[in-house]
């Protein structure tokens, strides 16, 4: 695949560094995905998690909602915040990604979908239903409590670890509820044997050590990852592949 790091202007000025990737050849401009990552922000991981779709005929761009001047942790702190009441600089930010795909001439502005983990899990829900996605993938992703929430949203496809934390699968439940009352194009499964984080292959101490001995047993499951993957190519080829 192709890779290149932009800088995103945003408009007090200040730049947003994003990781923009396309398949080795592009013959005709092709879906997207926006990327959002999980609480760890932009790990190597990421690049993995790219090629996986540009290996099946897909754009992708992560931007980065960390590069913020404060330090790490007060921009981890504003994005969870941002992305249980729905708005804040973070919205911004993806938007300014989206807006990027949609000028790139490798890029079929009309189908563009967007995904994210654990904290991105939850950007994904929520702008589902706003209007700018032709889908949406949330992986182990907060839920708003009112299904108003997702009225008008986009098909959904969402996986949840059935180990993860009780709260967390309560969420997964409660989008599966909402998306059918709605009546909205969905898939939405839980994999039993896997905790939070399923989805990612985290390094460092916390990563490995901690996280996988806490309620929410966060730790790469591989079936239930490759299930995963096969579930959100099928759903994209049924509802992004094709053009409007």
């Amino acid at each position: 695949m192709k890779q290149e790091t932009i800088a995103l202007t945003r408009g007090d000025g200040s730049h947003m560094h994003s990781e923009f990737f396309l398949p080795d050849s592009v013959s005709r401009p092709v879906p997207a995905i926006v990327v959002i990552f999980d609480i760890f922000g932009m790990t190597a991981d990421l690049s993995r998690i790219a090629g996986r779709f540009t290996e099946n005929g897909y754009a992708v761009i992560i931007p980065n909602l960390y590069d913020h001047p404060e330090p790490r942790m007060m921009c981890m702190m504003r994005a969870l915040r941002s992305s249980m009441r729905g708005s804040g600089r973070e919205f911004e930010d993806i938007e300014l990604a989206r807006g990027y795909l949609r000028g790139r001439p490798e890029v079929d502005a009309q189908r563009i979908a967007i995904t994210g983990f654990c904290l991105g899990g939850g950007f994904a829900v929520l702008l589902a239903a706003r209007g700018a996605y032709r889908v949406s993938a949330p992986f182990y992703g907060e839920v708003p409590k009112d299904i108003q929430a997702l009225r008008g949203a986009c098909p959904v496809v969402g996986s949840y670890g059935g180990r993860d934390a009780g709260r967390m699968v309560e969420a997964g439940k409660r989008l599966e509820s909402f998306l059918t009352t709605l009546g909205v194009p969905h898939d939405v499964k839980f994999y039993p044997e896997a905790g939070h984080s399923f989805m990612n292959r985290n390094t460092g101490f916390w990563a490995e050590k901690i996280a996988p001995r806490l309620p929410m047993h966060a730790a790469y499951d591989h079936p239930a990852s490759e299930d995963a993957w096969q579930r959100i190519f099928a759903f994209f080829e049924k509802h992004l592949s094709s053009p409007v």
